[in-house]
């Protein structure tokens, strides 16, 4: 007969080694909400796709699709930290799909004449666009299901000084693809 010092529930702490190295890494996060910002949200790639453009408005939608990616990445990663990085991609998705709703809907040209409507235009929908099926459809899929993924997503936690440097490296990374890109998409 063993003698039992300590009864065992069969459940393990929650700060377990095993549990930490299964969850995502934020930067995973960070990379694929931004992706996604840039890509899946980008209307111009989407009309040019609609449309099969010319390689010139395609490689530019691509380009402007890079930039948004590396912008919302480098943002991301400055808020990076475990109390903040749900809350900063859910505010960035949601943003993102209603930007994408509004001009998709509203069938808005994506020329320098956009940003004269104002900034609330390409945020706040109108009445008539609102009744519309598409919108709702349009935010749901872009905003709502990516959403309900980053809040059931499990994030490792990193110590204090691990998680710093992951966020410096990601902010330099989307730093440096916002210089390439910009630049390529200006130049032209």
């Amino acid at each position: 007969m063993s003698l039992k010092l300590f009864r065992s529930t069969g459940y393990s702490s929650i700060l377990a080694p095993g549990e930490s190295r299964t969850a995502t890494h934020p930067g995973w996060l960070v990379l694929l909400a931004s992706l996604w910002i840039g890509f899946a949200c980008n209307v111009a790639l989407w009309r040019e796709v609609r449309s099969l453009g010319d390689s010139p408005g395609l490689t530019r939608a691509l380009l402007a699709g890079a930039f948004i990616a590396a912008a919302s990445g480098a943002f991301l990663s400055l808020l990076g930290w475990r109390r903040t990085i749900k809350r900063a991609t859910t505010l960035l998705l949601l943003l993102a799909a209603l930007v994408a709703a509004c001009i998709w809907v509203q069938a808005k040209p994506l020329d320098s004449t956009l940003l004269d409507h104002g900034l609330r235009a390409l945020v706040l929908p109108t009445w008539p666009s609102l009744l519309r099926w598409q919108f709702p459809a349009v935010v749901a899929c872009l905003g709502l299901l990516p959403m309900l993924w980053v809040w059931q997503l499990q994030l490792r936690r990193l110590p204090g000084p691990r998680q710093l440097a992951a966020n410096l490296t990601g902010m330099a990374i989307g730093a440096a693809a916002m210089l390439v890109t910009g630049w390529l998409l200006f130049a032209q």
